[in-house]
């Protein structure tokens, strides 16, 4: 009795403490899951990164009933995996260096053809960050932009719960195994996202959620996400980890400006003084992806932009070199509310942009 291919990706994600970098490294000698599976202890010795225990415990787990019997159980449970070779996993997760080899999951995983927002923050949050990060996920999800979070307590749960009310879906990711709710008092979160969105893990069926695991699930949340919103932190906070991976995996990372002196205020206040663009309205975020999503168009052969009078009159007064709305004012000779409206307009319909504040140029 052999093992399918499905049930050989199971039994690689599930092997205990052989992390992302590990199964890449056993894969990049042994070229598939069924040669790892067939190697001898002087082969895995041979590979990069792994240990003696490690190979002690890929000798150990290769009890061919034990693993059919947890591959059909987790099917049963409504839980599935999708690893690396498959169609769809995510193509924003390989662009990380310790890109998780599998996936498992309840519901399904975000549409890559649509923006995806993650929505991080403090655990023992304020009330105030609670109401933000729900009102925040709630336009969003109105605005047609998927919502990404942890499940954890806080601002995870209540980001979850705006996406909800935004009559979208929303998704999870877990920092232990699939079938384990994490808080437990979250588990009707659980169940709305195994049916209306997902719940994602690194995690096979039965492994506890363990402190270092949390951090690690903190690059999968923002590997599957284009922007991370950070709505309340301390300065040393889970969710700034979130942020750094994004950094590095080169999303947009927002804030919500906090109180100065405020502790849970300083993680977001640090990461504008780095770089990090303040929100004060779910709109600062809609407008930014909804404008990138036009500009992104515009190498693509498309139609001709139909624009009003009005609006090509404002459109005649910008070029390929970057002007000041004060010139453009100038030009137009309009009054200086109706012209912005106009400018507005013709950033969202993707042929003028913001070079930088106030300065507008053509984007074709």
């Amino acid at each position: 009795m052999s093992l399918l291919q499905k049930e050989l990706e199971f039994w690689l994600a599930s092997l205990p403490a052989i992390g992302a970098i590990k199964i890449q490294e056993l894969l990049k000698y042994f070229k598939t899951e069924e040669q790892i599976f067939k190697a001898g202890e002087n082969e895995l010795r041979q590979v990069s990164r792994i240990t003696e225990k490690d190979v002690a415990c890929i000798i150990s787990n290769r009890n061919i009933d034990t693993i059919k019997r947890k591959y059909e159980k987790m099917y049963q449970q409504g839980n599935r995996i999708i690893s690396v070779h498959d169609k769809a996993y995510p193509e924003k997760l390989k662009n990380i260096a310790s890109y998780p080899y599998a996936l498992f999951l309840r519901g399904n995983l975000p549409s890559e053809k649509k923006i995806s927002i993650a929505i991080v923050g403090a655990r023992n949050c304020t009330a105030y960050g609670k109401e933000v990060a729900k009102w925040y996920a709630r336009e969003l999800a109105k605005a047609g932009i998927q919502v990404i979070s942890g499940m954890a307590y806080g601002v995870d749960s209540y980001a979850h719960k705006g996406a909800i009310e935004g009559n979208a879906d929303t998704y999870a990711v877990l920092g232990c195994g699939i079938d384990i709710c994490y808080p437990r008092e979250n588990f009707e979160l659980y169940m709305h996202m195994s049916k209306q969105g997902g719940v994602i893990s690194e995690y096979g069926p039965g492994v506890p959620g363990r402190a270092f695991q949390f951090p690690l699930r903190n690059r999968i949340i923002s590997g599957l996400s284009d922007g991370i919103l950070v709505v309340e932190a301390r300065e040393r906070s889970g969710s700034l980890i979130t942020a750094d991976l994004a950094l590095e995996q080169g999303k947009d990372i927002f804030a919500i400006p906090g109180r100065i002196g405020d502790k849970l205020s300083e993680g977001c206040l640090n990461l504008i003084k780095e770089g990090a663009t303040p929100v004060v309205s779910p709109t600062d975020i809609i407008e930014n992806f909804h404008i990138n999503m036009l500009l992104e168009q515009k190498g693509r052969k498309q139609e001709k932009v139909r624009l009003s009078a009005k609006e090509q009159k404002i459109y005649d007064c910008v070029t390929l070199e970057e002007k000041h709305i004060s010139t453009i004012l100038s030009e137009s000779k309009m009054i200086m509310a109706e012209a912005l409206s106009l400018l507005v307009k013709l950033e969202m319909r993707g042929v003028i942009r913001q070079s930088v504040k106030n300065y507008y140029i053509r984007c074709y």
